[in-house]
Formats: C-alpha cells, sequence, structure tokens
C-alpha cells in the first residue's frame, strides 16, 4: 500500500540518506504511554493513514494562505 496510493498523489519517491540526528531504527518508547493510558496504540496503519491525510492537507493550505496574506 504505496502512500501515494492514499493520497492520489503522482510524486516521485527519493530515497536520500538520513541526517546525522535522524534515529534509527524507528521503535518508539511507549511504556509511559501504557501505563498512564493502560493500553498501547491499535489502529491499523491504513486506518490511521486515513485520519491524519486531510489534517496535512489543511495544514498546507492554511500555510499557503498564510504565505499569501
Amino acid at each position: 500500500m504505496p502512500i501515494r496510493d492514499l493520497t492520489g498523489s503522482a510524486s516521485e519517491i527519493s530515497f536520500l540518506p538520513g541526517t546525522e540526528d535522524d534515529p534509527q531504527p524507528r521503535r518508539p518508547e511507549i511504556t509511559l504511554a501504557r501505563r498512564v493510558l493502560g493500553g498501547q496504540p491499535e489502529v491499523p496503519l491504513r486506518h490511521g493513514l486515513a485520519e491524519v491525510i486531510p489534517s496535512f492537507r489543511d495544514l498546507r493550505a492554511a500555510a499557503r494562505l498564510d504565505a499569501v496574506d
């Protein structure tokens, strides 16, 4: 499931070297969240992306409007 399919984008994907401070591998530490919230994330990737993609579109649109003002 490429992200391009979910966004409807035709952008080309470029693989670039990470920055010096880019953490590898990405495995967030969620022990505190488990303890405080009493659980852990259980949202399937496709569902989570479907929720967040429109938010990023809204943020980009707002940023473009701010740049025009």
